[in-house]
């Protein structure tokens, strides 16, 4: 499929089998040689010598690139000796940079494109379902700092992304189900057939799904995965800078759920794992002042549930820290907070109208 925003369209091709036609699908789209291959010491073992392989016959020259996997390596630091080990092996401006990994992969990967020589081209190849249905789509890139999460980066659009389906078989089931998180989110805020339809899948064991967490069939994941990359795409285009609210929807338990990683030290839970908490508390916030039917408020938790995501925090977590956290998030603007709020399943507005009060009382509850 096409994506299409403002000023930036690429293609994000979708299916199986797609690694191994890998240097010909990029052919088709990104006419340089030489190329850097950054991934991270989880995924490289798995992909990295098929990855290079598949270029080398199409007569690109790979130079691979692995940092350490997690949170953590998304930092400056880690940026900058990245780019340093880009200049020793001579790549220059008419390089490109391919991310093979998750999210974290994806972000600093997106980052170094756009700061080596001002910019060069990048290919997003995502191996988690939530970075396939939600970070390698509309191209925000970024490290973290020690107040919050991805406080320093650019907008750079990737050149092409891949979504092979069959990367997803080597996920562990917690590892995929937390993907689930970021599409729940998209029907939330967009699509209420989705979110009807997501009942019928059924959580179970790998590798049916084709990779971990549910018995659909790999065609129905495909469609999945489509349908959520159009929705992300779709919102993006209408905001592609974020600037005039429309992206902000994307935010949907954002502001409580990143918060809560950064509270957790970004080890306690995962990503769609945090999400799926501030979702919870943000349904509360909803109910309150959204006028969101609190049945819908059930039934959002009900489907986080489905996929083994946490809709309550341990009892013994520091709820202290998720308040120190929020106030460095990025959607305050002024010292305003920006809230993403749903009024019904299938539709979102963004507020000003809540209060660290507010916040505080659903954090609390969960």
């Amino acid at each position: 499929m096409e994506i299409y925003g403002a000023a930036h369209s690429y293609p994000a091709l979708v299916g199986s089998d797609l690694l191994q036609q890998l240097g010909q699908c990029i052919r088709k789209y990104v006419h340089r040689k030489t190329c850097v291959i950054i991934s991270d010491s989880n995924v490289a073992p798995l992909f990295g010598d098929r990855v290079k392989q598949s270029l080398s016959s199409a007569y690109f020259r790979p130079t691979p690139i692995t940092i350490p996997a997690g949170e953590k390596s998304k930092t400056l630091k880690q940026a900058g000796a990245i780019c340093d080990q880009m200049i020793g092996a001579g790549l220059d401006r008419h390089s490109f940079v391919i991310g093979l990994g998750g999210g974290v992969v994806g972000d600093i990967s997106g980052f170094v494109a756009a700061i080596f020589e001002r910019g060069i081209p990048h290919v997003q190849i995502p191996t988690t379902l939530l970075a396939m249905v939600d970070s390698s789509i509309g191209g925000k890139t970024g490290v973290n700092t020690r107040a919050g999460k991805n406080l320093i980066g650019a907008f750079h659009h990737p050149a092409l992304v891949i979504d092979d389906l069959d990367l997803l078989k080597t996920l562990p089931r917690r590892e995929f189900n937390q993907g689930f998180a970021e599409i729940i989110k998209h029907a939330i805020i967009a699509d209420a057939k989705m979110f009807a339809g997501l009942e019928a899948l059924t959580t179970g064991d790998p590798p049916s799904f084709p990779s971990g967490a549910t018995s659909a069939p790999a065609l129905q994941l495909q469609s999945l995965v489509g349908r959520n990359i159009e929705i992300k795409a779709g919102i993006v285009a209408k905001d592609e800078f974020d600037r005039t609210g429309e992206r902000a929807l994307l935010n949907f338990g954002h502001t409580i759920g990143h918060a809560i990683e950064r509270a957790g030290e970004y080890h306690t839970f995962l990503h769609g794992e945090a999400i799926s908490l501030g979702m919870v508390a943000a349904s509360t916030i909803s109910v309150r002042k959204a006028g969101l039917p609190p049945d819908q408020r059930e039934a959002i938790v009900d489907r986080l549930r489905q996929f083994d995501l946490p809709t309550q925090l341990p009892a013994n977590f520091p709820r202290n820290k998720i308040f120190e956290a929020i106030e460095f998030d990025k959607k305050f603007e002024g010292g305003e907070i920006r809230f993403v709020l749903t009024p019904k399943i299938g539709a979102a507005r963004l507020s000003s109208d809540v209060t660290s009060e507010d916040i505080r009382e659903a954090a609390e509850m969960l």
